[in-house]
């Protein structure tokens, strides 16, 4: 993990807000939202861009006041967007945001270019190197299959992952047909996790439920999720929120088992021992390694 990274905080959740609605943050940081993405893509239509950039960067001049963590979804920076991406990257990685994310991204050649971009921008306020992380959404076969190379082509990409879901580019990209138990984008989501964990992106998302009313649908996609390996979801509605926090916050029995776990191991090696009998089953250091990372990202959540 780069030094960049090792900075970073797990993200439960990250609500999608339309960057022409910067106004809703309120909303977003009482529903309990770790990060909002104040969007400038698909959610603003062409016409409302420049008004919505106007609102966005105000909204992360604003934003010490806020606990909840910024991001910025600009548009692609391809060819044919010209240079509007990249005068949207330049006008919001400012103090008060805490990353971008960069959408249709499909090697790690946009993901150095961004990189290039944030250091600057880094440079010009003064903010130390890595500060900006970097989110590369994985949109594209392409992108999906390069996953690994994506990962590791700057520091700063932290919470790498699969954004699958109905409709919309990955769907397309992919030719899966979407259920709600997810079955079809399962082996998906578990290979784009291992590419991010082996590229050294400790805390990885997944993410979408577009159903807003089946909260309990969320919630199997999400403890899913979970299973996995993801540390966090990408949404696009405050109800969702709660849900999401819930299914990726340890409880008090799991933190419990936890500390009981890392007490039965450390005596267990006072004693000169290496194993121990616990709760029915054998654990060992690596086990007891293990709780303490739980316990540890609880801390920062």
């Amino acid at each position: 993990m780069s030094s960049e990274a090792r900075g970073r905080v797990p993200l439960r959740s990250l609500l999608f807000v339309p960057g022409n609605r910067a106004d809703w943050l309120p909303k977003a940081e009482a529903a309990g939202a770790d990060a909002a993405i104040l969007d400038l893509e698909d959610a603003v239509p062409d016409d409302g861009k420049t008004a919505a950039l106007d609102a966005v960067t105000r909204a992360i001049d604003e934003a010490g006041a806020r606990r909840m963590r910024l991001f910025v979804r600009i548009n692609a920076l391809d060819r044919a967007a010209g240079w509007q991406a990249a005068d949207e990257l330049r006008a919001v990685a400012r103090p008060g945001l805490y990353g971008i994310v960069l959408p249709k991204v499909a090697h790690a050649d946009d993901v150095t270019a961004a990189d290039r971009m944030l250091a600057w921008c880094e440079r010009h306020h003064g903010l130390p190197d890595g500060h900006f992380a970097l989110v590369p959404l994985l949109e594209t076969a392409r992108g999906l299959r390069e996953a690994y190379a994506i990962g590791r082509a700057a520091g700063r990409v932290a919470h790498l992952g699969a954004l699958t879901g109905p409709g919309g580019d990955v769907e397309r990209a992919v030719g899966y047909r979407w259920s709600p138990d997810g079955d079809e984008t399962r082996d998906l989501r578990a290979r784009v996790l291992l590419d991010a964990r082996a590229a050294g992106c400790p805390h990885p998302v997944a993410g979408l439920w577009t159903d807003i009313a089946d909260l309990d649908g969320l919630r199997r996609f999400a403890g899913q999720n979970r299973a996995l390996g993801y540390e966090g979801m990408a949404v696009i509605h405050p109800s969702h929120v709660p849900v999401v926090n819930e299914a990726f916050s340890p409880g008090p029995d799991e933190l419990a088992r936890c500390a009981r776990l890392i007490a039965a191991v450390e005596e267990a090696q006072a004693r000169g021992a290496g194993a121990v009998r616990f709760e029915g089953r054998m654990v060992d250091e690596a086990m007891a390694a293990t709780a303490r990372h739980t316990l540890a990202q609880r801390a920062d959540m």
